[in-house]
This record gives structure tokens, C-alpha cells and sequence, in this order.
């Protein structure tokens, strides 16, 4: 009998090629919860079919969707007809040419999906998942601006120049990252060039944004072993097209 596993997905981007291929040599089952960071679009040509491939995965699996930046601009686009130049050119256009397919049903459900994600999720073990950061000194509950949660860069600004030899104990040791046990972030790719790049831990923070957008692969990790799976580079799966790069 397998081991349940909780398993974390960094950044998608439209990437659904990278991600069936994590899925499947991880041989994910329906016995693993899956803890997926946000960002589902933006970036390449399948943003349509990646929403409609985790919608169905939800009524298989146990899932967990975070909300990505690029998930709270393509819904204000769709829901609100909002156009925002910068999301044009950093992956939005991609996924308004991948929504020219869509009828007005499949609109309607995906608008469903954006409204149904979360700001983080907190486990019982105290392992914090969210997009992207926080800034309240006291922690998620206490964050006054909900947007933090997707868009901040500070926290893991923070963690990488943590002085790795100052004590949690030491009274000039961040506060924010006294809360939990560990952090599981993405938003910030590590490398926007590499594609040899993998999930990398400051403090007690796991960024798993490994460029999926740009040069890198998709990535995956067992927070339990932390065994991570990769895809292939997601330009490779994706060869006439240029993604964010």
C-alpha cells in the first residue's frame, strides 16, 4: 500500500506538458494531496487546457489551488475586461490568444476555479504555503493587505540574505519567519536563464519557482523527503513558441 504524500508544484505558467510529465514520474495518485503555489497562466500556449486539466484533476484528486498574481489578472480580465499592458507582455497575451477557444460555459467555470483559490493554507504541522510573501510581523492572519499574499518579494528577499549563523533565538532574527515551521513559496523564479535549476531553501523558506515561465523546468517536491521531480526545460515542450523569455 503507497504512502499518502503531500506533494508542492511550483509556478505553471500554461505549462501543462511540464506538468503531466512531473505528475506522471512522480507517479502521483489519488492518495497524495497536491499543494499547487499559483500561477497556472501566463507564459504558454496551453493556459486554457492547463485550467481545465486541474479542474478535472480536483474531482480525482485531493488538491490544494494557491492564488498566483497571474491568476488574479487573468480573472480580472476575464470577469471585468481589465487589460493591463505590463500582464500583456509578461505571458498575458499567450493566454488571451488560448481563450479565443473558450465558450461562454467554460468562461463561466473557469471563472469558478480563480474565485475558488486560496491566499495560503496552513497545515496542521504549521508548513505555511502561499504564492508569494507576507509583511505583518505577526503573520498571515494578521496581513492587512490581502494582495501581499501574491505579489510580495520581500520575504524571500529576506530569507536569502539571512545571516545563516544568527539564532532564532537572537533578538535581531526575523520575526515573520519565527511562525512556521517551514514556508513553501514560489512568485520569484531562482533562475529566469537556467535550465538546470532547482527548488532552493533560505531560512526556513522552499521557493519552488524554477522558471517554468523562462528557460527552467517545473517543479515539484515531497515536503515529508523532500525528493523533488523535474519536468524537461518547459521551452523544450513548447519549441516555436518564446514563453516569457
Amino acid at each position: 500500500m503507497s504512502k499518502k504524500r503531500t506533494l508542492v508544484i511550483g509556478d505553471i505558467h500554461s505549462g501543462l506538458r511540464a506538468l503531466e510529465q512531473v505528475l506522471e514520474k512522480a507517479e502521483v495518485t489519488s492518495e497524495d494531496q497536491i499543494i499547487f503555489l499559483g500561477d497556472y497562466v501566463d507564459g504558454w500556449s496551453t493556459a486554457l487546457e492547463t485550467i481545465d486539466f486541474l479542474r478535472a484533476l480536483h474531482k480525482t484528486h485531493n488538491c490544494i489551488f494557491i492564488r498566483g498574481n497571474h491568476d488574479e489578472l487573468c480573472y480580472d480580465w476575464l470577469k471585468k475586461g481589465k487589460d493591463n499592458p505590463l500582464w500583456f507582455q509578461h505571458g498575458g497575451e499567450a493566454t488571451t490568444i488560448s481563450y479565443e477557444k473558450a465558450n461562454a460555459k467554460t468562461i463561466a467555470e473557469h471563472l469558478d476555479f480563480y474565485e475558488s483559490l486560496e491566499n495560503y493554507y496552513l497545515d496542521s504541522e504549521n508548513r505555511l504555503f502561499l504564492h508569494a510573501g507576507f509583511t505583518n510581523l505577526k503573520g498571515v492572519r494578521y496581513e492587512y493587505f490581502t494582495k501581499t499574499f501574491y505579489w510580495d518579494r520581500t520575504l524571500w528577499e529576506l530569507a536569502q540574505s539571512l545571516n545563516p549563523n544568527l539564532s532564532e533565538d537572537d533578538e535581531l532574527y526575523p520575526s515573520r519567519l519565527k511562525h512556521y515551521n517551514e514556508i513553501y513559496i514560489g512568485h520569484t523564479p531562482i533562475s529566469k536563464k537556467r535550465s538546470d535549476v532547482v527548488p532552493k531553501m533560505a531560512a526556513n523558506v522552499w521557493n519552488l519557482d524554477t522558471g517554468a515561465a523562462f528557460k527552467g523546468p517545473l517543479s515539484m517536491l515531497d515536503i515529508d523527503t523532500k525528493e523533488i521531480w523535474q519536468s524537461e526545460p518547459v521551452c523544450t515542450l513548447y519549441p516555436s513558441e518564446r514563453g516569457r523569455n
